[in-house]
């Protein structure tokens, strides 16, 4: 039901009561005729070049002001100011991810005979917790590499949090004791079969490795240790193997005798050796030297100092 108001007068008809209608009729906003542009407003660029141009009439003021920018931020840099910045940001990314799950709780190596294992994770230099990403695997291989027995290293990442270290050591071969030098030593390493030298350290327990005296010997002795391998009377009186000027080789017997090799079949002369050792008792007699470079004659130094020589087929 709808209220109604009633008008009443004194006098005359009553009036009708008529229903109060709300308002439908809206005001509508005032419309200028016509149509209204605005002025693009100038870019970002637009209103940067007046300023280009201002610093391109004033070229001694504008190298002046990228000086001073130089020399502050060159100022920065060298106080660290910016380094520690960048610094602590990183400081805080790794301890986020590391408490996420991603820090380090295992280091797994292999390959490590020689080489200690509190030896290797100093160099890894990598720390309980420390975020999987931080990790530098590139210089942790640089290092590993520098130790005396690392032949190759590879590092990696095992998500979430291992690192797997697999390392190749080197093989020792033989010790090589080195011309004199200008202080009057000599000293000795431990060399790989390629000549290279591994350590100079702690090599006591490698000494029944085969002995290389003279320079170039270690770049050269593995195809003679080799074959006097394969001749058994004269390894087992082989006590080194010296290199002479870089040319021939002469073999240092266990009681001190010289085997002299020529410079080209040496490996024959190997057979003659056994030959004299095996079958004439050489060893048993009063020589001091034994020289195999002709091929015709033996020739021996006594030790009294005498020499003899016998030919080759006529020995007793």
């Amino acid at each position: 039901m709808r209220s109604v108001t009633l008008d009443r007068k004194s006098r005359g008809k009553p009036a009708r009561a008529q229903a109060v209608r709300p308002s439908t009729r809206r005001d509508l906003p005032k419309v200028q005729p016509g149509t209204v542009r605005r002025e693009k407003a100038p870019g970002f660029f637009s209103r940067l070049m007046p300023r280009f141009a201002f610093f391109a009439d004033r070229p001694m003021m504008a190298m002046t002001g990228l000086s001073v920018v130089l020399a502050l931020l060159a100022a920065l840099f060298a106080s660290g100011i910016i380094g520690r910045g960048f610094r602590a940001i990183d400081t805080g990314i790794n301890q986020t991810l590391a408490h996420a799950g991603f820090g380090i709780s295992e280091i797994h190596i292999t390959g490590n005979r020689r080489t200690p294992y509190k030896q290797i994770l100093e160099v890894l230099a990598m720390q309980p917790g420390q975020s999987i990403f931080s990790a530098d695997l590139f210089g942790a291989r640089n290092r590993l590499a520098q130790l005396d027995w690392i032949a190759s290293a590879e590092v990696h990442r095992r998500y979430p949090d291992a690192i797997f270290v697999t390392l190749v050591e080197k093989r020792p071969f033989a010790l090589w004791q080195a011309p004199m030098n200008a202080r009057g030593e000599a000293p000795i390493a431990l060399v790989e079969r390629n000549g290279n030298i591994i350590t100079t350290r702690e090599i006591e327990k490698f000494s029944r490795l085969p002995k290389l005296v003279g320079a170039g010997a270690p770049q050269s002795a593995a195809e003679l240790v080799d074959a006097v391998k394969s001749h058994r009377a004269v390894s087992a009186r082989t006590a080194a193997f010296a290199r002479i000027s870089s040319r021939r080789w002469n073999l240092i017997l266990d009681d001190g005798v010289i085997v002299k090799l020529p410079e080209a079949g040496w490996d024959k002369q190997l057979a003659a050796l056994e030959h004299l050792i095996i079958d004439n008792g050489i060893l048993e007699r009063d020589v001091t030297e034994i020289d195999l470079r002709s091929p015709t004659h033996y020739f021996f130094m006594l030790r009294n100092g005498e020499k003899k020589d016998v030919q080759r087929g006529k020995e007793t």
